[in-house]
């Protein structure tokens, strides 16, 4: 988590921070539906390496908005689901999926429309 002398004045800037990277916001659609293992998130979001997973994966997680599981098995097994905190980001996910599906949406009417 950011100490309080690394957080922004600005809470359209904390929040940001913490989930305005791409891989980020792709990993949390993904985990809006529920707990997955690496693996899962890995197959489900084109283009992301198991690195830059990993890294935000453990990023999200000390900002809170993730939590890891490991359960004591062999082979390891872990799975990630959203925090409560990060639950509480929802509202935002589903706003930014209304307002993509609504520009895509008008995107192609108008396309149509100069054919």
């Amino acid at each position: 988590m950011l100490t309080k002398d690394e957080l922004p004045f600005c809470p359209v800037a904390t929040t940001v921070d913490l989930i305005g990277n791409k891989w980020t916001l792709l990993i949390m659609r993904e985990l809006l539906t529920g707990t997955k293992r690496f693996s899962e998130l890995h197959k489900a979001i084109v283009g992301i390496s198991q690195k830059v997973l990993t890294q935000n994966l453990r990023k999200m997680e000390e900002d809170g908005i993730v939590t890891r599981e490991v359960f004591a098995e062999v082979p390891p097994k872990v799975e990630y689901s959203l925090s409560e905190l990060g639950d509480s980001l929802r509202p935002i996910i589903d706003s930014m999926i209304t307002w993509g599906t609504d520009y895509i949406q008008q995107h192609l009417q108008a396309e149509q429309q100069d054919s």
